[in-house]
């Protein structure tokens, strides 16, 4: 179940960083051409940008700390969905699935803890 969380996330967040480009690219095309509200799209695009960097940085860590991974995979996921919307709709999916499959993921227990309890 960590190496599913773990490409779930790296793929959610690649995907992520596609759509934040995107939303900028539009905000400054828009900003071309003198659209209201443009430089607002952009900003949510640079939001959207560090929302999938924090979602790979959970990803990351989901075989060493999967509580904290999971977290920072939730608040990615969750975060570009309020940045950009619609882009982030696949990201976000991608991201908030492994979030909450990271939650189930057991500690690692040595084998010395284990025959110290019996």
């Amino acid at each position: 179940m960590k190496v599913a969380s773990m490409v779930l996330g790296i793929v959610g967040s690649v995907f992520g960083v596609i759509a934040a480009i995107t939303a900028m690219f539009i905000g400054g095309v828009g900003g071309a051409f003198g659209a209201n509200g443009a430089s607002t799209i952009t900003s949510l695009g640079w939001g959207a940008l560090f929302a999938s960097i924090v979602g790979l940085i959970g990803s990351i860590l989901v075989s060493g700390k999967p509580k904290v991974a999971a977290v920072l995979m939730l608040i990615g996921g969750i975060a570009g969905i309020i940045s950009v919307s619609y882009f982030y709709i696949l990201p976000g999916i991608l991201l908030i699935i492994p979030g909450i499959m990271s939650f189930f993921v057991k500690p690692k227990t040595s084998k010395s803890s284990q025959s110290a309890s019996m």
